[in-house]
């Protein structure tokens, strides 16, 4: 019964991935749902024991088994990019919108607020992970506020994806290198069944890293750094149809990081003095979750809830030089609860047109709070509340599918950025998809929007103090759109293979976006009484222009025996009157980023050995502003890797790969690109690390 419901829970409802990752082609039942667009990236293979063939999963693309940063996996789904060198500055771009345009989740658990020029917004070390649900745009009510580019759940592994059938207790150790920055990883996992019943789980793992280099041989700006990680979980089923289940993660980074991590440390000027030094750090992630779900042999019945608080801070030694110590904290807080149900009812009984209604119903609440202190002296505090209610209606009716939704959020805003003022907001939504051919579907959908003003960065925190407070500001509003058509085609030279085709469109209209404002550097701020620009007053104000994003996604999938390949292509472009092509109110922080091209070789010449190569080329783009060193230079990438699992030792697995082959020097579109300045003349962009050779030696007993 456990492993059926895993299974279960694992199902993917979307086609196209397998395209860019070179994995199983996904069935034509599944695709009726691809207008929800959500994408399951795993990386786990001992996760696959129960599961159908026509599911999609990654867990033999080989890069994901090494991966040391967020963008190692994620960077695959089209569409998505991660941008930041360093684990304590990862930003995740769906669409060209960052995350905190995104829903972001571990294990259920909301992360919310920002605190420092992305310092510490996706807290996560992937060694944790089993899988990561990508939704590629806002495409159902379900996903809830604060998600206008989409979400991305992120799962950590149970004890269920690691025990073999009968197994009692095992486990799990791994050891890997990294040769850019001397990156070693250490990591033991136990897990065990006691009883048929309850499943246990403890993980511990270490990373520790030197600074890494460029292509050019230039220094990354992180040094000295060390992660470490815990998980812990506990799982019982309860007569078959109940399980209860809680779990505790925490990811821990400590180093030397540049005062502003999203910009490259001021060169030849260690001192605090400096305008982005480099200093010691901290930035810890604690989530607390518990979950329940209730799923008896009753199609009106399928329930699924959790309550969590996730908190995640960050500590800096500003004075390190004279006076050693972390004497600077700022941490955000979420706590929320979420209850939903699945009923699946025979339409005929309603309205006597043959088909199937998947009724999804729920409720969600969270409080977001953040906090800054200096000198152990609490500066300034802040929080967001948010209560929503939604229901949808997957109603297929033969080749047709339809999928209308209503979603109510009550929105209360923090006091120190638009007075605690309320919102209260409905948004719907409406998908369809019709299968025009075997297995063949077009799709469309149609989303609205909704977000309310969110918590201002914790280090801003000033509790009145030279803050400009907007009691008139308006929440983000807009819609999502999208049109496509998917398809599979088998038997093409041979009985077994198969050829997946996928194509769509987007638009994204953002109304009344929200920008942070403050006074720095060539930025004005705003004035203490009006809130208009070129004043000293930090504060939030709505831009006067929206935003238009648009953009395709095409995707191309051809597997046949022991050999895959895998094509795709995702442009997003941004447009607003006054930056051309950037939705951020700071210079070269562009959502925008150049077209991607991506391929994906796999082959397995025996089945103790797995190869693969990956190609990614993303063209340059140039914004349509005056000013035209924010150019951001095309670049292209190759990597190249295999896997080897003896047959004389089982449960051993060794992986070796070659990333960024020709040591290419560039940056993530997805990262900052700020101008050169002119006082040094310096280009400050955040380059991503050369050529890395990396190993790894898994055994699992």
């Amino acid at each position: 019964m456990r492993e059926a419901i895993f299974s279960s829970r694992l199902t993917v409802l979307s086609v196209g991935i397998a395209a860019v990752l070179g994995s199983q082609v996904a069935s034509a039942e599944e695709e009726m749902h691809t207008s929800l667009q959500t994408i399951t990236v795993t990386a786990n293979k001992s996760a696959r024991k129960e599961v159908q063939e026509d599911q999609v999963y990654i867990d033999d693309y080989t890069p994901a088994q090494q991966a040391d940063h967020l963008s190692d996996f994620l960077n695959v789904v089209p569409g998505a990019s991660v941008g930041g060198t360093s684990a304590v500055n990862q930003r995740i771009r769906v669409r060209g919108l960052d995350d905190t345009n995104l829903k972001i989740t571990i294990d259920g658990a909301r992360q919310e607020g920002a605190m420092f020029y992305h310092m510490g917004d996706v807290t996560i070390d992937p060694d944790l992970l089993k899988q990561a649900d990508v939704s590629v745009g806002n495409n159902s009510v379900t996903l809830g506020n604060d998600a206008l580019g989409g979400a991305v759940a992120f799962k950590t592994v149970d004890a269920a994806d690691l025990l073999k059938p009968g197994q009692k207790i095992g486990a799990k150790v791994h050891v890997g290198y990294a040769s850019n920055n001397d990156e070693l990883l250490t990591s033991g996992t136990v897990f065990a069944a006691p009883t048929e019943n309850i499943d246990l789980l403890a993980y511990y793992g270490k990373r520790d890293a030197n600074a890494g280099e460029d292509g050019d041989g230039r220094k990354i700006q992180t040094e000295d750094s060390k992660g470490e990680n815990i998980l812990l979980k506990a799982g019982a089923y309860i007569e078959d149809d109940h399980h209860v289940g809680a779990s505790f993660s925490s990811t821990e980074n400590k180093g030397r990081f540049p005062l502003r991590p999203d910009f490259p440390a001021s060169p030849g000027l260690p001192g605090p003095d400096s305008w982005n030094p480099i200093l010691p750090q901290k930035v810890k992630r604690d989530t607390y979750a518990l979950d329940y779900t209730y799923n008896p042999i009753n199609s009106l019945i399928d329930v699924d809830a959790n309550v969590y608080q996730s908190k995640t801070r960050i500590s800096r030694d500003t004075d390190y030089i004279e006076n050693p110590g972390f004497d600077w904290e700022a941490g955000v807080k979420t706590t929320g609860a979420k209850i939903q149900n699945t009923s699946v009812i025979d339409s005929s009984i309603i309205n006597g047109i043959p088909g199937t209604h998947k009724l999804i119903a729920g409720a969600e609440h969270y409080k977001k709070e953040s906090e800054m202190s200096r000198d152990f002296i609490k500066t300034g505090t802040d929080e967001a509340k948010n209560t929503s209610v939604y229901l949808e209606d997957q109603w297929q009716m033969g080749k047709l599918t339809l999928t209308p939704g209503v979603r109510y959020d009550r929105y209360e805003s923090p006091e120190f950025v638009s007075a605690g003022k309320t919102y209260n907001n409905v948004v719907g939504a409406l998908a369809a998809s019709y299968e025009i051919a075997p297995r063949t579907q077009v799709f469309a959908s149609y989303t609205q929007l909704f977000n309310g003003p969110d918590l201002s960065q914790a280090i801003f925190n000033q509790d009145g103090n030279d803050t400009y407070v907007n009691s008139n500001l308006k929440a983000e509003e807009g819609d999502n759109a999208e049109v496509g058509i998917a398809t599979t085609l088998r038997g093409l030279t041979t009985a077994d293979d198969a050829l997946q085709l996928s194509g769509k469109y987007f638009e994204t209209n953002i109304e009344n976006y929200i920008e942070f404002v403050r006074e720095g550097g060539r930025h004005p701020g705003l004035d203490c009484n009006t809130g208009q620009l070129n004043g000293s007053c930090q504060g939030v104000i709505n831009k006067d222009e929206d935003y238009k994003i648009k953009g395709v996604e095409l995707a191309a999938d051809y597997k046949v025996d022991n050999f895959s390949m895998g094509l795709s292509y995702a442009r997003a472009r941004s447009k607003g009157k006054e930056t051309g092509y950037s939705i951020s109110s700071v210079s070269g922080s562009s959502s925008d980023s150049g077209d991607k091209y991506m391929v994906n070789l796999a082959y397995e010449p025996t089945d103790t050995t797995e190869l693969g190569w990956r190609s990614t080329y993303v063209t340059a783009l140039t914004p349509n502003t005056e000013k035209v060193e924010l150019k951001k230079p095309n670049y292209d990438v190759h990597d190249i890797f295999m896997s080897y699992m003896p047959k004389q030792v089982d449960g051993l697995k060794a992986t070796l790969g070659v990333y960024n082959i020709f040591d290419e020097t560039y940056a993530s579109h997805a990262s900052r690109i700020i101008e050169p300045r002119p006082d040094d003349g310096y280009l400050r962009t955040d380059f991503e690390p050369g050529r890395n050779i990396k190993a790894s030696l898994t055994y699992q007993f």
